[in-house]
């Protein structure tokens, strides 16, 4: 079984359920925006195109909203939070788990869509539609554990007691390279907690999220809780700003890279709104010694090569230690030779497409950068075909701490292989970037293990492991990879707010 192969087995795959399969999407493909529960367009008429990254070639044209369309959306969710907040638990996890039920009956025409317009191989698409879906069917269950608290008091003649409140209209801007799991992560926790969301999905992929929403609407969401707002990417910064500053939005939360968090931080800043901010990473992978090899191949094989590369937790930098550096870096390169680059609909394939052309320029800009520095390309190293958003898997080594691909996250199928010689001079090496997102290290030896796991400054640790998401575990990172934390018990608190309760005269 090959790394990938197991990387999408390793998804937890729930009970089953029926599947309706078609040649097209299931009528899940819309090309309007949804707003108070119905299908509209830009009050200008404008529409940009989504485009097919495996073959450059449109898909649609959705709406083009702008500043004035999604004032409106925000208003219509703040009217629909009145009601929605005074829901029982019981009610909003009914509802979600309807969503859910939903998400997996079709879950191969969510797969086929997200594959379309995001390019990832279908396998690894139905993975995410199950790994999505699991936020919603988790969240569904959290929102009957919102508990408060009572706090023995100081004196006799008083009670004190917290309860916790949804804080309002979530903000959301979603990424788009996993364009159905991180609608689900963010929106089923906001509405689990009793919250009204208004969503920009990244304009390359706005499908995936109109799918959400049209099963949304069949199990029973009502209008104004779920709204999904369409952007092209010359409007995209004034809607995003828009959301942050907008007085009726309470909470941004925000996936993406860390430049743009840190201005959409600037934006919150003066409304004091609670923000959500999962940003940039630049994981080091460790491979000591004491490791056994063909875990640790498998390990870096999943970690780098999920999504082409193209995850904020991927291996941006395999650090091997000098006495097994060689014999890794055989057996890793023969690992990448079977990877299968080409349509995500293509059978077998295993790579699919980078999102756009600059994705592939940047590493190919990562690459010629290195090799001018004196690394050595061990496979791979170039674009398939001169107009395609292809790249070749590629292992680097011979890679120096100066290189843009070790203190820049690459976003592409680059594995770069650094050697070193001391426990302590990898841990400076991990912890020499402003990112700390994810980190992953393969250990023989148990001391080693803590002391590693303890000291490596990341909000994550995979511990001889290459895939540590999952629904039930906190996702978040520290430094500059983000504020707060997704999925797990403690999502849900990033959109309940505590208040007091003090009874007096007892």
């Amino acid at each position: 079984m090959s790394a990938l192969t197991l990387l999408v087995t390793k998804i937890p795959h729930f009970v089953k359920y029926s599947i309706r399969c078609s040649s097209g999407f299931g009528g899940l493909l819309r090309d309007k925006s949804y707003v108070d529960g119905k299908w509209v367009g830009a009050k200008s008429g404008a529409t940009f195109e989504v485009i097919n990254p495996s073959n450059n070639k449109p898909i649609g044209s959705v709406p083009d909203f702008g500043v004035e369309d999604a004032t409106a959306a925000i208003e219509v969710a703040h009217s629909a939070f009145q009601k929605w907040k005074s829901t029982t638990a019981k009610e909003r996890s009914l509802i979600l788990r309807s969503w859910f039920n939903k998400i997996m009956e079709n879950q191969e025409d969510l797969a086929k869509l997200l594959t379309a317009e995001m390019g990832k191989p279908l396998a690894e698409a139905r993975g995410e539609i199950v790994y999505g879906a699991g936020f919603v069917e988790w969240f569904s269950e959290e929102a009957r554990r919102i508990y408060g608290d009572t706090i023995p008091s100081p004196a006799s003649n008083k009670r004190l007691v917290t309860i916790k409140q949804p804080v309002g209209v979530a903000g959301m801007i979603t990424p788009w390279n996993f364009p159905n799991a991180m609608i689900t992560r963010k929106a089923s926790a906001a509405i689990a907690a009793g919250c009204s969301v208004v969503i920009k999905p990244s304009e390359d992929t706005p499908y995936s999220a109109l799918a959400l929403c049209e099963l949304g609407s069949q199990a029973g969401i009502p209008p104004g809780v779920l709204n999904i707002i369409t952007s092209s990417r010359e409007k995209t910064p004034s809607v995003g700003k828009l959301l942050c500053e907008h007085p009726l939005v309470s909470k941004i939360s925000f996936t993406g890279s860390t430049a743009v968090g840190k201005i959409l931080l600037k934006q919150s800043a003066a409304s004091v709104k609670r923000v959500s901010m999962e940003l940039g990473g630049n994981a080091a992978f460790i491979v000591f010694d004491s490791a056994n090899v063909d875990a640790a191949v498998a390990g870096a094989m999943a970690s780098k090569f999920r999504c082409s590369g193209q995850t904020c937790v991927c291996s941006n930098r395999i650090l091997v230690q000098e006495g097994i550096h060689d014999r890794f870096t055989d057996t890793f390169k023969n690992a990448v030779a079977k990877l299968k680059v080409g349509d995500g609909f293509e059978d077998g394939v295993t790579q699919g497409p980078l999102i756009n052309s600059s994705a592939v320029e940047k590493v190919e800009s990562h690459v010629c950068d290195a090799v001018s520095k004196g690394a050595v390309v061990v496979t791979g190293g170039k674009r398939l075909g001169d107009k395609t958003n292809f790249f070749q898997p590629t292992i680097l080594t011979g890679v120096k701490q100066d290189m843009v691909c070790a203190k820049e996250e690459t976003f592409g199928p680059l594995a770069p292989i650094m050697k070193f010689k001391t426990e302590d001079e990898a841990v400076a090496i991990a912890n020499s970037t402003s990112s700390g997102l994810a980190g992953y290290f393969f250990s023989g030896d148990t001391s080693q293990i803590w002391r590693i796991a303890e000291r490596l400054q990341v909000g994550m640790v995979g511990i001889n492991e290459g895939i540590l998401s999952s629904v039930e575990a906190p996702f978040g990172g520290v430094k500059e990879s983000g504020i707060g934390r997704e999925g797990s018990k403690y999502g849900i608190d990033e959109y309940l707010q505590i208040k007091y309760l003090c009874f007096g005269g007892i």
